[in-house]
């Protein structure tokens, strides 16, 4: 096995996950709430891009270049998998370049993969090369089911051989065959590991009632500078004409649509006035709606955001779909708008049947919200307290970040290794705004 690269963390990874999980020091946030955010910031790359991007860079011995990437414990996570079958990679700050021309292991071991479910996006790439693929099974998630088995239906219908082994999926193809498939259900990953499978098949794939979001669309993009032959990315028709071999490209990784969204949240509960550059507005139509129905008044630019806001929000009521839908990777950050709006919102979870875990949390800075099934019915205060609260996942660590802003007195939210996984030196870039907030070691 090659050098770790410099940008992972080189302990094995049983260490780390027995840190996070058995009672070692993690480091908080302490947050003091009140006061407005105003000024400029700059939009990291998108982590839900960056990740499969990364796994498509198996696709090829050449080296690819990857700009904008993210500074995240996820993409550590994927740069290690990659790193632990062979990869080369290096990293200078947003700038990641990798060169998998001597993969030794087509493996993602379970250790890695129950880390971080996006793992298994390295099945298709690994299969469609190598011809074969050894890829654990993600396990259990927090918010929810997110079950493979669309992945192994498609990969089927390519013509691979797989079996479970040992909670294993083992994977088995001479050359893929292009095919068409009609996904039983909108899935992103499952969409994106299709395309990678495809991109190397013999003759033309098909992807019916495929993922519709922007990072599938960059994903397309990176594949075809590659020179794979990709189209309809962003509509529910993909198609792929299969091509002999990829090589090396340069690319740069989408704006992270999360990302912007959190902070302009941030933003309209406390207000303020903040621009966010290096965004892409075009992304998160349906997340500025909602934000314009808060009473924020938005302007957006090709490449910028700006949100001005002052006193109580209004209530947004929504409902999470599948791209351009609503996404449910808002849906907390929003409940914490609501939980002090002049009114009563609700919020309706389509995706992920656990996603409302933060609501006890939320409850604890003093919160109105009754579940009624999938929906979460808010009713705002004038005011939140300050508290200590655990973040129980990622996108539930944002919305105890914007609660705990508004939030009088000293909120401290705890576990936010969940918050890293997802947003790039977070705390840092709020305290630019204005924001009272530091990392506790």
């Amino acid at each position: 096995m090659p050098d770790a690269p410099r940008f992972f963390d080189t302990r094995p990874v049983r260490a780390i996950r027995t840190a996070a999980s058995h009672g070692q020091p993690m480091d908080r946030l302490r947050i003091t709430g009140g006061g407005p955010l105003a000024g400029e910031v700059g939009v990291a790359g998108a982590k839900n891009a960056a990740l499969p991007i990364l796994a498509a860079t198996l696709l090829t011995g050449d080296e690819v270049v990857l700009e904008n990437v993210p500074q995240l414990a996820d993409v550590t996570t994927m740069g290690r998998l990659l790193a632990g079958m062979g990869a080369r990679l290096s990293r200078e700050g947003s700038r990641v370049v990798a060169k998998a021309d001597a993969i030794g292991a087509a493996e993602a071991p379970y250790e890695l993969v129950k880390t971080m479910r996006a793992s298994i996006l390295v099945l298709g790439p690994l299969l469609a090369r190598f011809g074969q693929a050894r890829v654990s099974l993600p396990g259990g998630c927090a918010i929810g089911a997110r079950p493979v088995d669309q992945h192994i239906k498609g990969l089927r219908a390519l013509g691979a051989q797989l079996q479970i082994e040992h909670g294993y999926i083992v994977a088995e193809a001479s050359r893929l065959k292009g095919a068409r498939i009609v996904t039983d259900m909108v899935t992103v990953t499952g969409t994106e590991n299709l395309m990678m499978a495809a991109v190397l098949a013999d003759g033309e794939t098909v992807i019916e009632n495929a993922a519709r979001e922007p990072e599938v669309v960059d994903l397309a993009r990176c594949l075809n500078a590659m020179g794979a032959r990709i189209r309809g990315a962003g509509s529910d028709c993909v198609v792929i004409d299969g091509v002999e071999r990829l090589h090396g490209a340069t690319h740069r990784v989408l704006p992270d649509r999360i990302e912007t969204g959190t902070f302009l949240v941030a933003a309209a509960a406390c207000g303020g006035d903040v621009r966010l550059t290096g965004a892409a507005p075009e992304t998160l139509e349906a997340v500025l709606d909602k934000l314009r129905q808060a009473g924020a008044e938005v302007e957006a630019g090709a490449d910028w955001v700006r949100l001005r806001a002052r006193g109580r929000p209004r209530p947004v009521s929504l409902r999470t779909a599948p791209y351009p839908g609503f996404p449910t990777d808002m849906q907390a950050q929003f409940m914490a708008l609501d939980c002090i709006a002049d009114g009563v919102g609700r919020i309706t979870e389509t995706i992920f049947e656990n996603r409302f875990m933060h609501v006890l949390e939320l409850q604890r800075l003093g919160a109105q919200i009754d579940i009624e099934g999938s929906t979460a019915v808010v009713r705002g205060v004038p005011k939140l307290s300050g508290a200590s609260v655990m973040a129980t996942d990622l996108r539930a660590s944002a919305s105890l970040v914007v609660a705990g802003l508004v939030a009088e007195g000293e909120t401290i939210v705890d576990r936010i290794y969940h918050l890293d996984r997802g947003y790039d030196r977070m705390e840092a870039r709020l305290a630019a705004l204005g924001a009272r907030i530091e990392r506790l070691k």
